[in-house]
């Protein structure tokens, strides 16, 4: 057989990735050569990255439509005859990846013609030396040099290995969200924020759902009080297996068996289909990494500076394959730094992770940023807890909320906000002041007294929150 031989090309710059590493590159690169190489993500292998095709649009696509068939149970209490009548999961499934698709498509479209100095490239791409990739095209190997490189190849879901050989009914989120149909019974492994999304999507659409962990709380890296609320409400909610651990698993007729070890012993839970959520881990071993003499953490992640340099001169990383944020809007922000700091060398301009907030999309909704109660009284400085239940406040009482509350930790000698959580409706709403806040130095007792809340909106339970520190309020 003859050897194939790889076309060789030189560039001045290569991204690796089409999520956010896809925005650096726009018409203030017209001077230079470009390429963008990207393999696609999920069964379509898709153009755009985690987020758009399989991650956080989609999934709060299904979301809105879990939470509207949800609320029949709630309006009850309040007086209010709805029901939900049906559940039309491929209309449901249609709409959103109709609309996503499509997006997806267009980008790739965009990237293949729109700029004339830009080169699209398909497939997996690997480091064979510093600055130097080969990239497995359909039509053969291709090797690129560059200048400057850029990585921003993501991350993926872990499948445990006891599931890997457990047959076709096993999914992680790349895949599940394409079921032909809600299944009957739907076992989601993990706890941790895919896991309780999904379990909310599948759980409100139709679908039997028991949730297995390890730990003895569902979203255990949460403030306690917030893990403590969402675990009740999952056990009201969920067949939920909880100090279980994952010994055993087995393809059998109509979906798979799986042999769990918990407090009482042995015990079996069969399910349809199985999602496993246990995790992401980066992608950095995927593009060989170490041959390019990229530096890694500990972690397997790709180590970067706060200006998103590697240990490599020219080579940049950003997003899951080098951020402990495995989080689109953290990718953004850091998309933007490297797109300054290739354009201007001379005036770099350094990332900003002081505030980084998160959100959950499950129910009850959880929003936090900064410190929890428990990380910030470890680490040994002065504390303060304010903490505000939605059913205090006007609002919260007229919408019957018992689950939500606001907490606000902060220093109580200085009035720093340290740390934000929230849990209940709009919850990432309400929390954004308050990351608005610990961004621009802003103390609890200026934000609490020093503008109006409006009367009787929800924001009040942050306004309480905040007024609850024991604080000097004089």
């Amino acid at each position: 057989m003859d050897q194939v031989v790889a076309q060789s090309r030189r560039y001045d710059v290569v991204v690796l990735g089409a999520g956010s590493g896809n925005s650096i590159v726009d018409e203030r690169f017209a001077d230079r050569r470009v390429a963008i190489v990207d393999q696609g993500v999920g069964p379509r292998g898709s153009f755009g990255g985690t987020c758009l095709n399989v991650g956080c649009i989609p999934t709060k696509m299904l979301v809105h439509s879990a939470d509207l068939a949800e609320s029949p149970a709630h309006a009850q209490a309040l007086g209010v005859g709805l029901e939900l009548r049906s559940v039309d999961w491929p209309g449901i499934v249609d709409r959103v990846f109709g609309r996503i698709d499509a997006i997806a498509d267009a980008g790739r479209a965009w990237r293949v013609s729109g700029m004339a100095n830009v080169e699209l490239l398909e497939g997996r791409a690997r480091f064979v030396g510093p600055k130097r990739l080969e990239v497995a095209t359909a039509e053969g190997p291709v090797t690129l040099e560059a200048e400057q490189v850029v990585v921003a190849v993501g991350s993926r879901p872990v499948v445990p290995a006891v599931l890997a050989e457990a047959g076709p009914a096993v999914h992680t989120s790349d895949t599940i969200l394409r079921l032909p149909e809600v299944p009957e019974h739907l076992v989601v492994v993990g706890t941790g924020f895919v896991a309780c999304e999904l379990a909310h999507v599948f759980g409100s659409l139709g679908a039997a759902v028991t949730v297995v962990g390890r730990g003895d709380r569902v979203l255990r890296a949460e403030d306690d009080e917030v893990s403590r609320r969402v675990t009740e409400a999952f056990g009201r909610r969920f067949d939920l297996r909880l100090q279980r651990k994952l010994v055993g698993a087995r393809a059998v007729r109509g979906g798979v068996e799986l042999e769990l070890e918990g407090p009482k012993g042995s015990e079996l839970v069969a399910g349809n289909v199985v999602l496993a959520a246990v995790g992401r881990v980066p992608n950095a071993d995927l593009v060989e990494a170490s041959a390019g003499g990229l530096a890694l953490t500990p972690d397997g992640r790709i180590q970067v500076d706060d200006q998103q340099r590697t240990s490599v001169p020219g080579v940049y990383a950003l997003g899951d394959v080098s951020s402990p944020f495995m989080l689109k809007h953290v990718a953004n922000h850091e998309a933007r730094v490297v797109q300054h700091n290739l354009l201007h060398p001379d005036r770099p301009v350094r990332t900003n992770h002081r505030a980084v907030p998160h959100a959950v999309f499950t129910s009850p909704r959880v929003a936090a940023v900064g410190l929890t109660e428990r990380e910030a009284r470890a680490a040994g400085g002065p504390v303060a807890v304010g903490q505000q239940e939605y059913a205090g406040v006007a609002y919260g009482w007229a919408m019957e909320e018992t689950e939500g509350f606001a907490k606000v930790v902060a220093n109580p000698e200085t009035g720093q906000i340290l740390g934000a959580h929230v849990v209940g409706p709009q919850a990432p709403q309400l929390l954004q002041p308050l990351v608005q806040a610990m961004a621009f130095g802003l103390d609890a007792k200026s934000m609490a007294r020093g503008q109006y809340w409006i009367h009787p909106a929800l924001s009040e339970v942050v306004e309480n929150a905040l007024l609850a520190l024991p604080l000097d309020w004089e």
